[in-house]
């Protein structure tokens, strides 16, 4: 019965759909990805998934020509102009990850070597193609042994990240309404984008898939030809199409193709773990734990230096370095969790929510969207 590609591919579908049930369940307190990587592990290591099930499916094959598109994706999701009037918050969120990669690089290459805290930099700094991009990297070298590091780190810095990340906010949550907004708050909110290209053949959602894979192709090529790493040059064609009206925003959303296409980055992503053992996961727990703490410890530290740079209160600018550890929905679901508990009014909580939101979203796409895709093809490329 496994013989047959549809059946591999649903038994291995179950587990993300699952994994993505208890996300909504617990407001993604359990990361979908945490669910679908361990439970995958743990199927194959008693029998009951067959060691060959990825190939059985062949969706992987599907996924790894779309890791160059959906990267495109990646850089249509932002304009310029929001980021400039949410400057602050792109510094904070860029602080934070300095802060970590001076923690993790320097210390945990002491503790352990500059491999192992290479692998973890990426997926700590946020985002699932940062993971891929490690993973990658890590199995083009025979080091399939480390691929646990990254996997871990990534499932398990969400779970850590958002009870952090409502610690600080609840509480900037009380200062802001004790003082009605006179924390440093900035005047200019995030605005839903509603427009499309300014081409009218890009409504087309065909040629709109076309022209994200071609640009995705060019990357790929380029990557080929000049050594850099292709979602480099992904990222920056997805920027520069959505900012020249090229493209519209959130490409691949407006053409109803995201959510397969990320379900089968998925499957690569869990892939990459075919080769991992009990004793792999078991070795490398500390370095996991090390990462992470370091980690944690930078992004905090670099959240506060520069919060208190440009004028913000530090219970507002740490949350939005840690969105390195949690991205959207989570950073979305936190600041209406927060708008909701620390207010009694519906105006209110209106108020707090928009003061919240903006420069999270704001630091979730500087972290979690871009940093994390240069930082892990530049980090990488040094083992």
């Amino acid at each position: 019965m496994l013989q047959e590609p549809i059946v591999a591919t649903v038994m291995i579908f179950a587990l993300i759909a699952f994994g993505e049930l208890l996300s909504v369940l617990t407001r993604a307190r359990v990361p979908m990805l945490l669910t679908a990587m361990l439970g995958f592990l743990i199927l194959t290591w008693i029998g009951i998934f067959p060691e060959n099930i990825l190939e059985l499916s062949t969706l992987p094959a599907l996924g790894a020509i779309l890791i160059g598109p959906l990267i495109v994706h990646m850089g249509t999701l932002m304009r310029f102009s929001i980021l400039k009037m949410q400057w602050r918050a792109v510094i904070i969120a860029l602080s934070g990850l300095v802060g970590a990669l001076t923690l993790v690089l320097t210390l945990v290459t002491l503790m352990f070597d500059f491999t192992t805290a290479a692998s973890g930099i990426g997926p700590l700094s946020g985002g699932v193609v940062a993971l891929l991009i490690t993973n990658e990297t890590l199995t083009n070298l025979g080091m399939t042994s480390l691929i646990v590091v990254p996997v871990l780190v990534q499932a398990f810095q969400g779970v850590i990240g958002m009870p952090l990340s409502t610690f600080f906010m609840k509480r900037y949550g009380r200062a802001y309404m004790k003082n009605k907004g006179m924390t440093g708050s900035d005047s200019v909110g995030f605005e839903e984008e509603r427009g499309l290209s300014r081409f009218s053949l890009m409504k087309n959602n065909t040629i709109k898939l076309f022209v994200i894979f071609l640009l995705g192709m060019f990357g790929i090529l380029l990557g080929d030809v000049t050594g850099i790493h292709y979602t480099l040059f992904c990222l920056l064609f997805g920027i520069l199409a959505l900012n020249t009206n090229l493209l519209p925003k959130s490409a691949l959303e407006s053409a109803n193709s995201f959510s397969f296409m990320m379900v089968a980055l998925i499957f690569v992503i869990i892939g990459s773990m075919g080769g991992i053992t009990p004793n792999d996961a078991l070795t490398n727990i500390p370095a996991v734990g090390a990462i992470l703490g370091l980690g944690i410890v930078g992004i905090i530290t670099g959240g506060f230096i520069a919060s208190k740079l440009v004028g913000w209160h530090p219970y507002k600018g740490i949350p939005v370095a840690l969105t390195a550890l949690i991205g959207f929905p989570g950073d979305y679901l936190i600041c209406e969790e927060v708008a909701r508990s620390e207010t009694d009014n519906l105006e209110d909580e209106n108020a707090l929510f928009q003061e919240l939101v903006t420069p999270m979203l704001i630091g979730g796409f500087v972290t979690v969207t871009v940093a994390s895709v240069f930082i892990a093809s530049f980090i990488m490329s040094l083992i």
